[in-house]
């Protein structure tokens, strides 16, 4: 459960007396995430999502989603930007927390995508690369790859607690994966966690992306290499979907044609997006303690992703 703030009514009552969105009827907390502490939030005049932003997001990186978030919304994408208060400010804080008013979002988030579903949703990750074409701010991958190998030998041993054997299997692929790591593809602002649980859909439709606190600068490929390594697989990593997969990439090419090197670059891109995943969740496995309300994620999923990307380099041809 991503509740790890309790707010109360009377303080949040008090918080929207800063905006102009009405008084406060009720107020959720959202079980959905692990990363921020999220409420449904209805008001006489409309509903939010109240979002408190824990540790793991720095205050800090917030001006660049908010702004990143701003610039989608006005070229018309479906992205959930920060309203503002009174005094035109959109970061607040609340309990002690960094806080935002958001607007929501009609639409649900799939648990089992179609392939419909999932070309909709790679045509949407392609027109979000191509509307910030002009986006000039920047921001470092925080889960980049420079931060693997230091995260893998932070935890040690330790991660052979989760699985005999996972370090050295983690430790070889990551270091192929360092040595092909391309260099010179194209760069821009990408989502990097658009999970299926973060595009929400009306049917075939996608009417939302949401849960930008990843986004960063970073190969505009990976994005998409991201996005088939959740996609593609069901939730234990043990089966992948063809037509998952193949939608995926029909969907993107639609809107931007991949170049040479970035479609012989997805199998490295790929198998780099399961190590960063296979190793968040290892950490958390690790350190959430067992009383926390919070689901945790199960590692190996993401190292069955990783065998079988190594198994299937022609994946994306």
């Amino acid at each position: 459960m991503a509740v790890y703030t309790q707010v109360s009514a009377e303080a949040l009552a008090a918080f929207l007396t800063r905006y102009d969105v009405g008084e406060l009827v009720s107020a959720k907390g959202i079980a959905e995430g692990v990363e921020n502490s999220n409420y449904l939030v209805d008001t006489t005049t409309a509903r939010f999502i109240l979002t408190l932003y824990e540790k793991r997001v720095s205050a800090d990186d917030l001006p660049f989603f908010m702004t990143l978030l701003d610039h989608l919304a006005a070229r018309g994408l479906p992205v959930p930007p920060a309203i503002k208060d009174r005094a035109g400010v959109e970061i607040q804080e609340l309990e002690g927390r960094p806080a935002c008013l958001i607007k929501f979002l009609t639409g649900v988030s799939v648990s089992h995508p179609t392939a419909a579903q999932a070309l909709a949703a790679a045509r949407a990750l392609a027109d979000m690369h191509m509307a910030v074409a002009d986006f000039a701010p920047t921001r470092a991958n925080s889960m980049g790859i420079a931060t693997w190998r230091p995260l893998l030998e932070r935890m040690g041993a330790d991660v052979d607690t989760i699985a005999p054997g996972l370090f050295a299997q983690v430790d070889a692929a990551l270091r192929e994966v360092e040595a092909a790591w391309p260099a010179t593809l194209p760069v821009g602002a990408i989502h990097a966690d658009l999970f299926p649980d973060n595009v929400l859909m009306l049917g075939d439709t996608v009417s939302g992306l949401i849960d930008f606190y990843f986004a960063c600068t970073d190969v505009r490929a990976y994005d998409l290499a991201i996005m088939h390594s959740a996609w593609t697989f069901d939730s234990t990593g043990r089966t992948a979907d063809a037509a998952i997969g193949a939608a995926l990439l029909a969907g993107y090419a639609e809107r931007i044609a991949l170049s040479a090197a970035e479609r012989a670059a997805l199998p490295v891109l790929a198998q780099g997006a399961c190590i960063r995943f296979l190793l968040s969740r290892a950490w958390d496995w690790l350190h959430t303690p067992a009383d926390a309300l919070v689901m945790r994620k199960d590692p190996l999923a993401y190292a069955r992703r990783l065998d079988w990307y190594r198994a299937h380099p022609g994946a994306f041809a």
